[in-house]
């Protein structure tokens, strides 16, 4: 019997004992879904020009590709409570954060003060997390500074942190230095991939932006799987 008679024989017995091996790569695919987003109407229109930053990403003017995340992941961030580095904000509330309101105008977004700001968002459980989608403020098109996501179990964000986003390319915030890009605000927001990590609190810093020194919120949405 040839060697290469021999190699066949034992990939069909194999085949036999464990029908579903030869469907494993492809059942792997098939779990992922489009992860489908309402997006707000655009404030503005035509890409937006002199805005003057050294990290800034290369204007493309096209819409975001779909992005893919494993099936049963849901919305998990609406009603979900917010606290702040500033327990009181100059314009609006804590739970704009999370209310489903992104049209971005007058009356839907928090205000903090200048400096290093952020917002948490409390899961209230433990989670994989998959996606995140943040609107700063889209109303008209600026940059906002050192934009550093982090997330935890850890409610003070002591121990057991995990950096999924930071364009802070200087460590001004005193994060760390990023390796991600600075953006332009649009109604799309910024989609971050959090890779499944799993955490029950989500930290989202800035610290200005090109119009002034203000630090806005518009909406939170983060999409995850609860952990069992």
């Amino acid at each position: 019997m040839s060697k290469r008679l021999s190699l066949t024989m034992c990939i069909i017995y194999v085949l036999c004992l464990f029908p579903g091996a030869a469907a494993a790569p492809q059942q792997a695919q098939e779990k992922k879904v489009v992860l489908k987003l309402q997006l707000p109407k655009p404030m503005f229109i035509g890409t937006p020009k002199n805005i003057r930053t050294a990290n800034l990403e290369k204007i493309t003017g096209k819409k975001r590709r779909p992005f893919y995340v494993p099936m049963g992941t849901t919305k998990i961030s609406p009603g979900k409570p917010v606290t702040g580095s500033d327990s009181e904000p100059v314009i609006g509330e804590m739970d704009m954060v999370t209310d489903g309101e992104k049209s971005g105008g007058e009356g839907y977004f928090v205000e903090f003060g200048p400096g290093v700001q952020y917002v948490q968002v409390d899961l209230q459980g433990i989670f994989f997390l998959h996606a995140v989608l943040v609107w700063h403020y889209h109303t008209q098109p600026r940059v906002y500074r050192d934009v550093v996501v982090q997330v935890s179990a850890d409610p003070d964000f002591v121990k057991g942190v995990k950096t999924i986003f930071n364009n802070d390319h200087d460590n001004s915030a005193g994060l760390g230095i990023g390796r991600d890009k600075e953006y332009i605000e649009v109604n799309e927001g910024r989609l971050i991939d959090s890779k499944g990590v799993k955490c029950r609190y989500l930290r989202l810093y800035s610290n200005g932006n090109t119009s002034n020194d203000m630090n806005h919120y518009v909406e939170v949405e983060v999409y995850g799987i609860p952990a069992k």
